[in-house]
């Protein structure tokens, strides 16, 4: 696990104000909208950390989401701010610091999911939380007690 630094501070803030900013600028719902993100081309340069030397604002941002998929007006339901801005910074706290993209990241957990997880959560410490997101999923972050659970089951089948 990567520890975060200035930089994934910095990239976390300006997610969650996108996210928060969403609402007010995109006229689809939120859970299309942090979809439409999580799969552009935005996202994986911020994953792979291209997104350091660009001198980017939050319409800039949209706008090139607006380009790679077009406008739209889908869905109508949306978060509420706070919780959009936590979530915004919760998923990019959790790919800068685990190292997963964007998208390995929303097929792990869906933004109807993460919505459901603002209330007991949203007080806590960005790595706390997705401790126990994790914990509640039965996953941990130590990589050799997964790796010993998975040996014990490929050997429990044969």
């Amino acid at each position: 696990m990567k520890k975060i630094d200035g930089y994934g501070l910095k990239i976390c803030a300006f997610q969650a104000e996108l996210f928060k900013e969403s609402l007010t600028v995109q006229n689809c719902s939120s859970k299309i909208f942090i979809r439409r993100f999580m799969y552009s081309d935005l996202a994986a340069r911020m994953d792979a950390n291209g997104f350091y030397y660009a001198s980017y604002s939050i319409t800039d941002a949209f706008d090139e989401i607006d380009r790679q998929y077009g406008h739209t007006s889908y869905g109508q339901t949306k978060y509420g701010p706070e919780e959009m801005y936590w979530m915004g910074y919760l998923y990019r706290y959790w790919t800068y610091t685990h190292e997963n993209s964007s998208k390995q990241l929303y097929h792990y957990i869906k933004p109807e999911d993460l919505s459901g997880l603002y209330y007991p959560y949203h007080s806590l410490d960005p790595s706390q939380a997705i401790e126990r997101i994790l914990e509640s999923r039965g996953e941990d972050d130590d990589m050799i007690s997964k790796g010993v659970r998975i040996m014990r089951r490929i050997r429990s089948r044969t």
